[in-house]
């Protein structure tokens, strides 16, 4: 196997793994879906009615459909702790970055 074969697997793997993941939250918690995700209400719909074979069709797509989502150093710093160990300090940062990342994603939704 060629190294672009192996990626194109691995990328209709991560994309066949991401969609069955998506459907599900959307199918368990709607709301928590739609922000955990970063999609919009008409994304929801259209990744909800998918058929299994819709869903494998598009994971053998060339393009992977999950992307990362913080584009903000300063997230990152606060996901990560700047390397600190597990405290109370942490979980505060990790929390002010979920605060930061849900203020963008009603700001995106409106």
């Amino acid at each position: 196997m060629t190294t672009d074969q192996r990626l194109m697997s691995e990328i209709r793997e991560a994309n066949l793994s991401y969609l069955i993941l998506a459907q599900s939250l959307i199918r368990s918690d709607r709301a928590q879906a739609l922000y955990r995700l970063g999609i919009s209400e008409d994304v929801a719909d259209l990744i909800d009615r998918l058929t299994t074979g819709q869903m494998l069709k598009i994971a053998a797509s060339n393009t992977l459909l999950c992307r990362f989502r913080f584009d903000d150093s300063m997230i990152w710093g606060l996901i990560t702790d700047h390397g600190r160990p597990a405290d109370a300090e942490s979980n505060a940062s990790r929390l002010h970055a979920s605060i930061l990342q849900a203020g963008r994603f009603s700001e995106a939704s409106e």
